[in-house]
């Protein structure tokens, strides 16, 4: 017997499985792979397997947004915050993992928790008991289809890419050199620097390189912004890609003493140090095209890859329609929803949408209520944003950021302004905290 039943154990799956159970609820966690399914972007069945990047982004509480969400999610004992701790790499300001070793802490935390019993099932139809569904972008068709027989509309989606992972033996370190923009974090990235002619060749083979093909329902897609292909930046400029992620700014060539024309970067990928990303290289590319291309790039001629890029399709609700202020449906109020799933965007904030629809439930099963957060909070705000913060005609995926929040007086200096954002928040997230003691499980 269970209390609550979730349903997909990525990020959010098991942030909430671990709430719940620490709160003394019982769990089943229904995960499909490891049962006879997969997903196309998964490699594993580990909990909680980070695809697309090994980074949680900023860890900087200062003055990021994401790393002000990293804080509070610490604060209400985030297990995927404390694995991120525990096997963090290299990153400068960044707060980027190991990512094998970062599943297998999470999946061990959860298997060996007395409350939950990780169960491999794939789930079609929509429980009648209390769940929580966090089964993500890549959301079984069976389920899929359930839900949206239940909502009476389909859902939205668009096309999420994936960078490639190159092998730090093959990179040509007489060429390249590790720094950190802006000297901030010593040597945490490989910078591969190109010139005028080397940056303008680059960004011609990408537009000419051939592509996966879509099929046809896909065509219409939309991508997401914050992770758009390689080459669709491409074709919409020659210099886009040099105002993007080959920017140069801010690295000092030590061969020539000035910043490069443009430069790809590169993040430590695990604890080893033996592989490393391609920052903002997502890209939709055939392999043999990827090959070609990025070997054109300084230092990468001999480059051997352990993972090459791909692309795939995500699915997301009508949030701000769908979901009442904690995250039930309105039409089913047995269930919420968590995680990507919902429109949120990123590693991080889908942990803290399974966070908090944990915390609910936890409130709810004791017959309590857990006060909103405030909206000057990152995780207000992102709770806000999903749930009425935009029109359901005009809800696309967001990362939290302080857009998301009540502006600040105008008073502030704009160069003092994400600190006032962040101070503010530290306040209110304090004063919620302190009144929820009797609420929030210990």
């Amino acid at each position: 017997m269970h209390d609550i039943h979730i349903i997909g154990g990525g990020l959010a799956g098991s942030e909430a499985a671990w709430q719940l159970a620490e709160a003394g609820l019982r769990v089943r966690l229904s995960e499909m792979r490891g049962g006879g399914d997969n997903t196309p972007a998964h490699e594993s069945d580990r909990l909680a397997e980070m695809v697309c990047s090994n980074s949680f982004r900023s860890d900087d509480a200062e003055n990021n947004c994401v790393g002000l969400l990293h804080q509070e999610m610490r604060r209400l004992d985030s297990l995927i915050l404390r694995e991120a701790d525990r096997h963090r790499v290299p990153a400068g300001s960044a707060l980027a993992v190991d990512r094998e070793a970062f599943a297998a802490g999470v999946t061990s935390a959860i298997e060996a928790h007395p409350n939950i019993a990780v169960v491999r099932e794939r789930i079609d139809a929509l429980p009648a008991h209390p769940t929580i569904i966090a089964t993500g972008p890549l959301t079984c068709s069976g389920l899929a289809a359930a839900i949206a027989a239940e909502t009476g509309s389909d859902a939205l989606a668009f096309f999420d890419a994936i960078a490639p992972i190159v092998h730090l033996d093959s990179i040509d370190m007489s060429v390249c050199w590790k720094a950190a923009r802006w000297d901030k974090g010593g040597d945490d990235y490989i910078n591969c620097p190109l010139t005028r002619d080397e940056y303008h060749a680059f960004v011609e083979a990408l537009r000419q390189g051939e592509k996966t093909e879509f099929k046809e329902w896909e065509k219409d897609t939309p991508y997401f912004e914050g992770c758009m292909p390689i080459e669709v930046m491409a074709e919409r400029g020659v210099e886009t890609l040099r105002f993007g992620p080959m920017k140069g700014v801010g690295l000092d060539d030590p061969r020539t003493g000035r910043w490069p024309y443009a430069c790809v970067q590169l993040r430590q990928d695990n604890a080893l140090g033996t592989l490393w990303n391609m920052v903002g290289f997502q890209t939709k590319l055939r392999h043999a095209e990827q090959v070609r291309i990025f070997r054109t790039i300084p230092g990468l001629q001999n480059a051997e890859f352990a993972r090459l890029g791909g692309i795939h399709r995500n699915s997301f609700i009508r949030s701000p329609e769908l979901l009442d202020s904690e995250l039930r449906l309105k039409s089913r109020p047995n269930i919420r929803f968590a995680g990507q799933i919902t429109g949120c965007e990123g590693y991080v904030e889908s942990a803290a949408v399974g966070l908090l629809a944990a915390r609910f439930a936890i409130a709810e099963q004791r017959g309590e209520t857990l006060a909103a957060l405030p909206v000057e909070t990152a995780i207000g705000a992102l709770l806000n944003h999903i749930t009425g913060g935009a029109t359901a005609q005009s809800y696309q995926p967001m990362n939290v950021n302080f857009g998301l929040m009540p502006p600040l007086p105008s008073r502030f200096r704009k160069a003092d302004r994400k600190k006032a954002f962040t101070d503010r928040a530290r306040g209110a997230f304090d004063v919620w905290l302190a009144d929820q003691r009797e609420t929030i499980p210990a």
